[in-house]
């Protein structure tokens, strides 16, 4: 059997003035994604789906995050502002080539799910013409409400206009529409401006369906996935709702979650097995945690790569560009930023790591900081494996510290240090062939003594 195809077609065309931001509505985030970014991935993709998102006339920005998210995707822009129906047509082109089904969506209702549109499209194939997303209000009051009779919608009524008994009905419109794409462009076409504000309705699209004698139908979803966004209150609830569920899909793949409700995560967080958060962690996009990974509390991580059995944190900040190899430990109060720390390396305390390349098992000390950042470029820091930095150091980028060099408390690195070699840099004559070496060697004699 050939799969149907599909055109979706999202409005995203508003102004948002409510949100009362310069930010164009539908590109503000919720968990890490924009609003927009949730609609699209949740809409049909593949062979067969088409996508088309309409834009206001001055929101090149809106057009720029469709490309980023769907490639595939063509825009459109509604120049007036003349109703939900105006809007679909201003994507009359893509509405032309004849996808079998047509979905309407809009570009401010994040939680919609892809299996709520395939539910959507699945009365297309056994006939009907139109399929109308509805949802049970806790209060429908300003809701249009869904008039059903012997199981078919006869209409879509607004509270205004609705009678006594109309408005009981707590069944209400979500917006959303599948429509058969033969049968659309007509049904389309027919919807007229004649009300007060002279605008093109797609609610009105139920009533021609049924003169023409056609099958309209509802499909059931809950409150919450249907939300709209219109203030800023409104996206915190979003925001609220979707936590919710990313938690719990969280702890349902096996993350220990200590306490969840402090736990903010994105999206697009992925995780291994035996993860533990502790409490009051933030992770932003673009963030992968490996297999048996502990992230500490007060820990914030953006668009990084943790390897397995990591220890992060407490009050530790992963900026975007860090990688961390397994068995690696961050401490409290250390930042990194672009850095690739390979498999053991230790950064325990009050450090910055920045634009940086730290080979295995190499101890970075207390109040380490790469100077990478000479007020004009930025600049890379090389660290050999097995290198030991004491505290206090800086190494002042470009600059490459060799494998098991050991850089003396308190230093100022300005130049390369050779493998093996030992530097205390606080004046010129620094860098003494073999020290490191010297180093581990009374090290051990220590130890032996202490042990004996």
């Amino acid at each position: 059997m050939i799969a149907r195809s599909s055109l979706t077609v999202v409005l995203a065309a508003g102004e948002g003035t409510r949100m009362r931001s310069s930010l164009p509505k539908v590109l503000h985030p919720v968990a890490g994604q924009s609003l927009l970014s949730h609609v699209l991935r949740a809409a049909p993709n593949g062979e067969g789906a088409s996508l088309a998102v309409v834009v206001g006339p001055d929101h090149e920005a809106v057009a720029d995050e469709t490309r980023r998210i769907r490639s595939d995707a063509s825009t459109f822009v509604q120049r007036e502002r003349l109703g939900t129906a105006h809007a679909v047509l201003a994507a009359r082109e893509a509405i032309a080539d004849g996808a079998d089904d047509l979905l309407i969506a809009f570009g401010d209702t994040p939680l919609i799910s892809a299996e709520t549109f395939e539910r959507l499209r699945a009365p297309l194939k056994n006939g009907a013409a139109l399929a109308v997303l509805g949802f049970r209000a806790a209060d429908p009051t300003g809701y249009g409400r869904l008039v059903v009779e012997n199981g078919k919608l006869v209409a879509i009524r607004e509270q205004a206009d609705a009678s006594a008994e109309e408005r009981k009905i707590t069944l209400c419109n979500a917006g959303v529409m599948a429509f058969d794409g033969r049968r659309a462009p007509g049904i389309l076409d027919e919807i007229g401006n004649a009300n007060a504000k002279g605008e093109y309705y797609l609610t009105d699209a139920v009533a021609i369906v049924r003169r023409q004698g056609l099958e309209a139908v509802v499909i059931e979803t809950s409150e919450d996935e249907v939300r709209g966004i219109n203030t800023k209150a409104q996206l915190a609830e979003a925001e609220a709702v979707l936590q919710a569920r990313l938690r719990k899909a969280a702890m349902e793949a096996g993350v220990t979650l200590i306490a969840p409700e402090t736990v903010y995560l994105a999206a697009d967080t992925k995780f291994g097995r035996d993860v533990t958060i502790e409490p009051f962690v933030v992770i932003g996009p673009g963030v992968t945690i490996g297999d048996g990974a502990v992230i500490h509390s007060f820990s914030h991580i953006v668009e990084a790569t943790i390897g397995k059995k990591v220890s992060i944190g407490p009050y530790a900040r992963l900026r975007p560009g860090t990688s961390l190899g397994d068995g690696s430990r961050i401490g409290n109060f250390v930042e990194t930023k672009a850095a690739i720390l390979e498999e053991g390396v230790k950064v325990n305390h009050l450090s910055y790591v920045g634009d940086a390349h730290v080979g295995a098992n190499s101890n970075l000390g207390a109040g380490t900081i790469t100077c990478n950042y000479d007020g004009f470029l930025k600049h890379k820091t090389l660290i050999g494996k097995g290198a030991f930095i004491g505290t206090n150091s800086s190494l002042v980028a470009p600059v490459k510290i060799g494998a098991g060099a050991y850089i003396g408390s308190g230093s100022v690195i300005t130049r390369d240090v050779p493998d093996d070699a030992m530097a205390v840099e606080r004046s010129p004559q620094s860098v003494r062939e073999g020290g490191a070496a010297r180093y581990r060697e009374i090290k051990m004699k220590a130890k032996a003594a202490k042990g004996s």
